[in-house]
């Protein structure tokens, strides 16, 4: 496993993290709590230092589980949880809940300092390592509250970083926000992967400008950069894929993706995925690709990314 600084501010981190998203138990298909365990378990003792998580993954479920395992194997002082608040679900059940309906954006800064609390409890610690607004609409965050709520928790040392996660195909038309936040905000996190590289035309180059660590979600398109689905994948209704890799999703993917066979093919010897991960960490402005993996063979086959080091950019294939 390789480590680096996650930007000019941030932790030392390892290069491949640990999504938690989908060892929440919602929003992913059925899930077993021991197996999810086991799949965190087996990624920090194969040097994973990082892992991301929020308040809504499994409507707190996915912090606990996080906190279990650390705290399991005495590991609080050698990994980085990053978590996130914004996404009001305190009024939602699981009932209500299909992955979009009930939760709501709440970027009110009463309402930021009360899930950081919250977050602090169900993680059991006195500050959290990164506190990322999750995901905004912009005119949410062109109001001052939840910059504000980010520096009061700075300042009363509630939490140790400011981050924020960058909205889904939003990563221009937010870039400027960065200008703005670029002295709070030690970290962005940003969809970026093979097929989706929105982030390359302005954002990263902000980012280096600025020095501000860059984590990359969705690093594997949901698992399809796996290889893993054709075009008669579909999805139970309690998968989110069901709508992000729907039917015609799926269609514009696989298309893309043929152009990606030369890259595959230079390196017989890896998996999809593992060169899929590679390279997005290869870019100059980011630091740690977030993969998520609910079994141990997932986590050995994400990790392995780190060790093969980053791609040549004359090797990678244009969109």
């Amino acid at each position: 496993m390789k480590y680096t600084n996650l930007g000019k501010n941030g932790p030392k981190v390892s290069t491949i993290g640990f999504g938690a998203w989908a060892i929440g138990g919602m929003n992913w298909g059925k899930t077993d709590d021991d197996v999810s365990k086991n799949a965190l378990k087996k990624a920090i003792e194969n040097g994973v230092t990082f892992i991301d998580t929020a308040d809504v993954y499994g409507f707190g479920h996915s912090e606990i589980l996080v906190r279990e395992v650390v705290e399991e194997m005495g590991v609080k002082d050698e990994v980085v949880i990053a978590t996130k608040a914004g996404n009001d679900f305190y009024n939602a059940s699981e009932e209500d809940d299909k992955g979009y309906g009930a939760i709501t954006q709440n970027a009110d800064y009463d309402y930021i300092i009360s899930a950081a609390e919250k977050s602090l409890k169900r993680l059991n610690v006195e500050a959290l390592d990164l506190l990322q607004l999750h995901s905004p609409d912009t005119e949410k965050l062109e109001r001052d509250d939840p910059w504000r709520a980010l520096e009061k928790l700075k300042k009363d040392g509630k939490i140790k970083h400011a981050g924020w996660s960058i909205q889904s195909f939003q990563e221009t038309q937010q870039a400027f926000l960065l200008d703005e936040h670029h002295d709070l905000i030690d970290t962005i996190q940003v969809r970026y992967n093979l097929l989706e590289r929105e982030a390359e035309k302005v954002l990263f180059k902000k980012a280096e400008h600025y020095g501000t660590g860059v984590i990359v979600r969705i690093p594997l398109l949901f698992g399809f950069l796996t290889g893993k689905f054709d075009k008669n994948s579909r999805f139970d209704e309690d998968d989110h894929r069901s709508m992000n890799l729907s039917p015609d999703k799926l269609k514009k993917y696989l298309a893309q993706l043929e152009q990606m066979e030369p890259l595959y093919k230079r390196y017989p010897d890896q998996t999809k995925a593992q060169v899929s991960l590679r390279f997005c960490i290869s870019h100059p402005a980011t630091h740690v690709a977030i993969p998520g993996a609910k079994t141990d063979q997932q986590v050995l086959d994400n990790i392995a990314a780190s060790d093969y080091g980053p791609i040549p950019v004359e090797y990678i294939p244009e969109l």
